[in-house]
């Protein structure tokens, strides 16, 4: 994890020791020693030294957090400007023996709550446990990740409309930060945030009830919200109707998310979180789940109808969300769902805001490997995307290749083009007979 950091740092070292050196010896040179004894040699060295502090001065910036809302600055973490962030980057670099690594940050797209089957209203107990710990974005690559129960995003949450939930959130003794949680199904300051405001070690709980049904985003909300949010604290919650939701064979759990990192793409080694790229918007890394798939986790059967809860934990990116190959049978745009809500139907594509949600409904009637991607198709580059892999059956009524021999002449009539396309069908289905 150190090892291309101690490289990084040698060569800044030996650069500036050879600097010195060279100084040194133009010094020690005679025809040098007699110019810098003029009267008149200072002045320009004077006047370039002053002019190098007034510019330093007149380039000064605020921290990041000077727009925010005043009752929100006293609570903002770091008062270092984005363009000198080796203080935060110091101050990182003495405390992070105290952080857990974490061989997997990503949550498994499987680790979905079961479907609610009672038909009344309960009082439900979630615990929520706050943790900083190190782990891989991709291979080799490593950050600094702030989560809700050690993984990215944290976990999904079910209840039922009318329940009343007990929550109490813990924040682990080896955090550096305050951690707090805003749950958007929450109707109240803060959508809890105002009263789960937890040091290092701390533990509070907040009473609210589940009054509003749909999927949404929960997050750290403690300023600088956009720091704790990008740097993993994020998740779902479903509120499902009090009727349910209709049963499918299989359901899956993805969060978008950005991580913002010192360095160019692909840098080895420990990255440390860019203040500045943040600000502007440029994240290294978009990823599904926390990190860079290097395994497909989500596996299904032909005929299985599947369902996604999709969210996106930002902080400044809209998702496209698209399965290569598959069209969304339905889809609850922004995760609303109940009376007024606009369920879609046959979509190719469709938005999930940041902060925001959405559930998409599709059966999947091929086997094959399907992509989840934002179709933002340059963020893939970044690792915007996932596998689903289905088994079973081929279908070649439905999806199969042509036979070099079986193609189409565009000269020909359509009554031949339509007896060519019977001759080929059958003959896919001849094909899959004899395969099996």
């Amino acid at each position: 994890m150190y090892t291309y950091l101690i490289f990084e740092i040698f060569a800044w070292a030996a650069g500036v020791i050879a600097f010195i050196v060279f100084l040194e010896h133009l010094i020690q040179r005679k025809s040098v020693r007699i110019f810098l004894k003029r009267k008149w040699a200072w002045i320009p060295l004077a006047v370039m030294l002053i002019s190098i502090l007034i510019g330093v001065f007149s380039n000064k910036t605020y921290a990041p957090g000077f727009a925010m809302p005043l009752f929100m600055h006293s609570m903002a973490p770091g008062k270092v400007p984005p363009t000198l962030p080796f203080v935060n980057v110091f101050n990182f670099f003495r405390n992070e023996t105290r952080f857990d690594r974490v061989a997997d940050i990503g949550r498994d797209p499987n680790d979905v709550p079961s479907a609610i089957t009672r038909t009344s209203p309960t009082e439900v107990k979630i615990d929520v446990h706050v943790k900083e710990v190190i782990s891989e974005v991709a291979p080799g690559i490593y950050f600094n990740y702030w989560t809700f129960d050690g993984t990215v995003p944290g976990p999904m949450y079910r209840v039922r409309e009318g329940d009343t939930v007990i929550l109490s959130i813990t924040n682990d003794i080896s955090s550096l930060h305050h951690h707090n949680i805003d749950l958007h199904a929450v109707t109240g300051q803060g959508g809890g945030a105002s009263l789960t405001n937890v040091m290092p070690g701390e533990t509070k709980t907040i009473k609210w009830k589940a009054i509003n049904q749909g999927l949404f985003i929960y997050h750290c909300a403690m300023p600088n919200v956009s720091t704790h949010n990008s740097h993993g604290q994020y998740g779902l919650i479903l509120v499902e109707p009090k009727e349910g939701l209709p049963k499918v064979d299989k359901e899956f759990y993805i969060v978008q998310g950005e991580l913002y990192t010192m360095g160019q793409l692909g840098k080895k080694g420990l990255t440390v979180f860019d203040s500045k790229a943040l600000l502007d918007g440029l994240p290294n890394y978009v990823t599904f789940n926390g990190k860079i798939e290097n395994t497909p986790r989500m596996q299904a059967k032909v005929g299985d109808k599947i369902r996604m809860y999709v969210g996106n934990g930002g902080v400044n990116l809209i998702s496209s969300f698209h399965v290569i190959g598959e069209i969304f049978d339905t889809v609850y745009p922004e995760g609303g769902m109940g009376e007024g809500s606009s369920m879609l139907k046959n979509v190719q594509t469709t938005a999930v805001l940041p902060g925001g949600s959405t559930i998409v409904e599709f059966t999947v009637d091929v086997p094959g490997k399907f992509l989840l991607v934002d179709h933002a198709l340059s963020r893939m580059n970044k690792g915007a995307w996932a596998v689903l892999e289905v088994t079973g059956d081929e279908n070649p009524s439905l999806y199969s290749q042509v036979p070099n021999e079986y193609k189409i002449n565009s000269t020909s009539t359509a009554s031949s083009r339509q007896e060519i396309i019977n001759e080929k069908t059958e003959y896919g289905v001849m094909q899959n007979m004899e395969g099996h």
